[in-house]
């Protein structure tokens, strides 16, 4: 229901408004080289000096001593600042284990909770994360909400009221109704980041909004799942503690005074941070107003200098010629190129527009596989088997140009191995696409993937 109302949203504004553009990697990767990767710990910068040292001793745990250093060259160049050492990661698979974690770190908060998420639903899961955080509220712990207004479009107001009424405060991004618009009124630019801050200290990212259609993770039956109701939700998302936080706290600030909300309360939003791990981490945010998706550019450079591999998870695949060229590049040097697609989706739309590219990929050697048993919301990269990334944005124009999305970039080897072990496991529970078979496909596939493609660029 969200993807087609935002879909109807964009045709609108489409017809009235400019069209942003897709930044051009060729650009940053032919300069990356030159720059020396900067980090930052919990005590703030380093010596280069000493930030060399840290390369020199990653790529000597690695194995591979170019690419380890290429790919951190790269991030730096992109982003520009330092990278975030002494972070712990984990990883954490469908709604169940997320849910259960997030409302662990909920109940043990002390100090505030920040919530961004483009759906917030009511239903089982919804209610139990409300009564959390009025429960939180009611004990002196500062609970602040960011919803999208078009993701919560189902959602009775009601809903958000008995929050504001247990003193929470509650901000609608971008109203769809522009007389509540408390900024330019903007019903294309959609917040679609899933963010739980809690404490300043410990961060959940990635895939999965609030709603009781994750509560039966990847197998079972789904109360309220769309499409095919005898399956459920695979979704991805991280826990992340450690100095990297400060970041995605500071990325929330900024939606929150973009969007006009109340002063926030007083609170300890960024208390001095330990380093709880070894996890080197970036914190990427991308949002429309910015000249051009750092998310995106960071995604299409990584593919661009992948030397071994390139592993890609995604809901929503319509990919735009600079994404697919640089695939189908990878694909044409030796790399290997897998991608793990939805085999059904929430949106017919989108689903039919990202296979009328199958045909193009799989004759450049790419390898597609459709992950079956599940309805696959997970928006996860891993390159080289030392670059993962994991969060909230799609293959789609609309991720990388009218929303604001959030990402976690993880560099290293031992995260990166249970990313492969993940998609590994999608894969074999998948069916892959032949190319062979795939042309053999019905007229009425065919017609559907014409016109579906037609609203690529809106999609």
């Amino acid at each position: 229901m969200t993807r087609a109302l935002n879909t109807a949203v964009a045709c609108v504004l489409m017809a009235v408004g400019g069209c942003a553009t897709l930044p051009d990697a060729r650009f940053h990767n032919e300069r990356y080289a030159a720059q020396a990767a900067k980090f930052e710990t919990a005590r703030g910068a380093l010596s280069p000096a000493r930030s060399a040292a840290i390369i020199a001793e990653l790529k000597r745990k690695s194995g591979d001593l170019d690419i380890l250093d290429k790919q951190i060259a790269l991030e730096q160049e992109i982003v520009g600042s330092p990278l975030v050492l002494g972070n712990k990661v984990e990883l954490l698979q469908d709604g169940p284990a997320t849910y259960e974690a997030m409302f662990a770190a909920i109940g043990g908060a002390k100090d505030h909770i920040n919530v961004e998420s483009y759906i917030v639903e009511e239903g089982e899961v919804g209610n139990k994360f409300a009564d959390l955080l009025l429960a939180r509220q009611g004990q002196g712990v500062q609970v602040n909400l960011i919803y999208d207004s078009a993701g919560t479009f189902g959602t009775p107001s009601s809903y958000f009221d008995r929050l504001r009424q247990g003193g929470v405060q509650v901000l609608e991004f971008n109203p769809l109704n522009p007389l509540t618009a408390r900024t330019e009124w903007l019903p294309n630019n959609r917040d679609h980041r899933k963010l739980l801050i809690v404490d300043g200290r410990t961060a959940f990212l990635g895939g999965i909004n609030i709603s009781s259609v994750y509560s039966t993770g990847s197998s079972g039956r789904g109360r309220e799942a769309p499409v095919d109701r005898k399956s459920g939700w695979r979704d991805t998302d991280v826990r992340i503690e450690g100095p990297v936080v400060a970041d995605f706290q500071k990325l929330f600030m900024k939606t929150w005074e973009k969007q006009k909300g109340p002063a926030l309360i007083q609170r300890e939003y960024f208390p001095a941070l330990a380093s709880p791990g070894k996890e080197l981490v970036r914190a990427i945010g991308s949002t429309p107003d910015d000249p051009f998706s750092l998310i995106y550019l960071t995604l299409v450079s990584a593919i661009t200098n992948a030397e071994k591999s390139v592993h890609i998870t995604n809901a929503y695949f319509v990919p735009d010629p600079q994404l697919k060229k640089a695939l189908l590049d990878a694909a044409g040097r030796g790399v290997e190129v897998k991608l793990v697609l939805p085999s059904h989706s929430d949106s017919a739309v989108v689903f039919h527009a990202g296979r009328s590219h199958y045909s193009e990929l799989l004759s450049g050697g790419v390898k597609i596989f459709e992950r079956k048993g599940a309805l696959l919301h997970a928006k996860t990269a891993i390159v080289d088997g030392v670059w993962s990334c994991v969060g909230s944005s799609n293959l789609d124009w609309r991720s990388a140009l009218d929303n604001d999305e959030i990402n976690a970039v993880i560099l290293g080897r031992e995260f990166a191995q249970q990313m492969i072990a993940a998609h590994a496991k999608d894969a074999a529970a998948s069916t892959q696409i032949e190319l062979e078979t795939w042309e053999r496909r019905s007229l009425v596939d065919r017609f559907r993937e014409f016109t579906s493609r037609l609203w690529g660029r809106l999609l």
